[in-house]
């Protein structure tokens, strides 16, 4: 096993595999309202066979190179985490999400692991644009976007329905060698 630490914080970014079931639903537990106001996967994951199933299907997506998931733990607790939904290698295309339970909002993590994610995707795997899907109402996940220095590519009206309410989702995207560029400025 691996961790990346993402600062003085001690917050680290490790894989989050399906043996850590039982914490995965733990975690999901404490942030299920917090989480659910925007991202599905509160109402995915609601017991022990499904937080291993969900868990299952990253493996499978990391084993044929299509995604990846991982935790962010902080004083070794599981509080969030961020992923690849999906990654196209091939066409040099994936797009990255996240979330958080709420102890662990505002302080920069979900910035941070993606930071770390979109690295390893653009000089590791070799792809070229990175997409952000959020919400138009979901504030925190907009301003992740922002300061990850990507693009706001458009917005999808009323795309996406989420617990019986259609939302406006945002497509944001940062390019391979805009990401090199930013990461290389003072």
């Amino acid at each position: 096993m691996f961790a990346v630490s993402l600062g003085d914080d001690g917050a680290e970014l490790r894989p989050l595999e399906p043996w850590r079931d039982e914490e995965f639903l733990a975690h999901m537990d404490r942030g299920r309202e917090f989480i659910g106001r925007y991202v599905g996967l509160a109402d995915v994951v609601t017991d022990l066979a499904s937080s291993r199933s969900f868990l299952q299907s990253y493996a499978a997506k990391a084993a044929a190179d299509t995604g990846r998931i991982y935790g962010i733990w902080t004083d070794d607790k599981l509080v969030g985490g961020v992923l690849f939904r999906t990654m196209d290698v091939g066409q040099g295309v994936a797009e990255a999400g996240c979330w958080l339970e709420p102890s662990a909002a505002g302080r920069g993590l979900v910035t941070r692991a993606i930071r770390v994610i979109i690295d390893w995707a653009v000089e590791e795997r070799g792809i070229h644009r990175v997409e952000w899907h959020a919400s138009s109402a979901n504030a925190a996940s907009v301003a992740v976007a922002r300061r990850l220095g990507m693009t706001r590519d458009g917005v999808l009206r009323q795309s996406y329905v989420h617990r019986g309410t259609r939302h406006d989702m945002e497509v944001w995207s940062v390019l391979a060698p805009e990401w090199r560029a930013s990461r290389q400025a003072p």
